[in-house]
């Protein structure tokens, strides 16, 4: 028996980290089993206790061959744990001989460092703080390490949770030999996920339809996309813990962990940040409606060849991810709005889509057209802006209003009748795309040729 402590009892990990190995079992890997602690004082586990702690994972969408739609009992979690209400319950699993695997999913703010934090006060500490007296309590049993797979989205998410322990262990003064062990024996594994999950149904028809499918009622069904990966860093005995393959999801387990990080982010992140700004100037409203668009598929599919050569020398295993990133933009069963993609859109296009930009003309010494265009979109966009009296942004496109969202300072210089020239030039955005030749003259004679009505594809 391999036994698993998670944090979080959400729809991602019900749909992606427990249907993992409640897959395994299935396949006879197992057995492994799942303890869900909550992570947060907020929300309640009833819908667990009236289940059983069963649900059903219900995969909805396009893959390479068509349509799919397949439904998955699970019933690989165990028990569930409330620790603000049972903090014994929890601190009890630290004595389990069988666990050895710690994953994790309490958003991109979960993994932080709060000096104010007190080891008398469990509710408002951060995770990692109860992550480190967890790891204490086994310690003091004299049992051994644990594997430590966070899947929050941030850069290096197993590298900045060891660090906040080792700042805990200190700062809660729990010894030097408590600090030598969690270095020898915990190993903290960074891991990139990737799975798009809706969640549990809200539209009334969908609803039914699913409910007749799955042939029960479930109030804890969720919903994702057919597409999932899991890559993990190597390290500790992980390859003894976890099976490598297609198993629902697909589980690598890698010497080069960045390699897939920087391939979701500029493929797929980068494609959503290149698109979305086009898709609502021309009125459209979900990703699946703008796929339907030949103006705006032949666009992202020019995009995609501008990014895909740069991202790695394995340039097979990139082109593969971008065909599977046009067949998840296609799936029409995720609803996935616009709107809510371009939140901080600068932000992340100079996150996403800058480095593609700088690489691409680094090769070629001439300008990438369609990550140009695409950005000339996201200006144009942004060149609408307007600010209402509650201080909430929105811009004016041809097709009405779309709220905005991002940096105050880019939103004020826009709303405030800043300048395309201005904004770039000034000082707001990063200068090192105004030396490329022409960027500068190319892009303001298109946000101005879009905002006097012309349609750029």
């Amino acid at each position: 028996m391999k036994s698993i402590l998670q944090f979080g009892e959400g729809n991602f990990l019900r749909a992606f980290v427990d249907t993992y190995f409640d897959t395994l079992n299935k396949e006879g890997f197992g057995p492994y089993e799942v303890t869900v602690v909550k992570p947060i004082p907020y929300g309640t586990l009833d819908l667990f206790h009236k289940q059983n702690n069963k649900y059903h994972t219900i995969l909805r969408g396009q893959e390479a061959h068509g349509a799919v739609e397949s439904v998955q009992s699970i019933d690989v979690i165990k028990q569930v744990i409330d620790p603000f209400t049972d903090t014994d319950a929890f601190f009890a699993l630290a004595s389990d001989k069988n666990l050895v695997l710690v994953v994790s999913n309490t958003t991109e703010a979960g993994i932080v460092y709060q000096e104010s934090d007190s080891k008398e006060d469990f509710v408002t500490m951060s995770y990692p703080a109860k992550l480190t007296l967890f790891l204490y309590e086994r310690y003091r049993k004299g049992l051994g390490g644990l594997t430590i797979l966070p899947c929050e989205l941030i850069d290096n998410n197993a590298t900045a949770l060891r660090e906040c322990v080792r700042k805990y262990i200190r700062k809660f003064e729990l010894g030097d030999d408590f600090y030598r062990y969690n270095e020898e024996n915990n190993t903290f594994l960074n891991t990139l996920v990737d799975r798009i999950v809706s969640g549990y149904p809200r539209d009334k028809e969908v609803l039914a339809h699913l409910t007749e499918l799955v042939g029960e009622e479930d109030r804890l069904m969720t919903v994702g996309e057919p597409f999932g990966l899991w890559a993990v860093e190597r390290g500790g005995n992980v390859e003894s813990l976890l099976v490598e393959g297609k198993h629902n999801i697909n589980l690598v387990i890698t010497d080069d962990i960045g390699y897939y990080k920087k391939r979701k982010v500029r493929v797929l992140n980068g494609a959503h940040t290149g698109m979305v700004p086009m898709a609502l100037w021309m009125g459209k409203t979900f990703v699946y409606d703008s796929m339907k668009d030949e103006r705006i598929f032949a666009h992202l599919s020019r995009m995609l060849a501008e990014i895909t050569p740069y991202v790695s020398e394995k340039t097979e295993d990139t082109e593969a991810f971008a065909r599977d990133v046009l067949i998840r933009f296609e799936n029409p069963y995720l609803n996935h709005a616009l709107t809510a993609i371009l939140l901080n859109s600068i932000s992340k296009w100079i996150a996403r889509n800058m480095p593609s930009y700088l690489d691409y003309y680094a090769q070629n010494q001439k300008l990438p057209e369609a990550l140009t265009l695409g950005f000339s979109y996201l200006i144009a966009l942004y060149s609408r802006a307007k600010m209402r009296e509650d201080g909430t942004f929105y811009a004016v496109t041809p097709h009405g209003e779309v709220p905005l969202q991002d940096t105050k300072e880019y939103l004020l210089h826009f709303a405030d009748g800043g300048t395309v020239h201005d904004f770039l030039t000034g000082g707001i955005f990063p200068d090192c795309l105004i030396s490329i030749p022409g960027f500068l003259p190319e892009v303001e004679m298109q946000v101005s040729r879009i905002l006097n009505g012309e349609e750029l594809v």
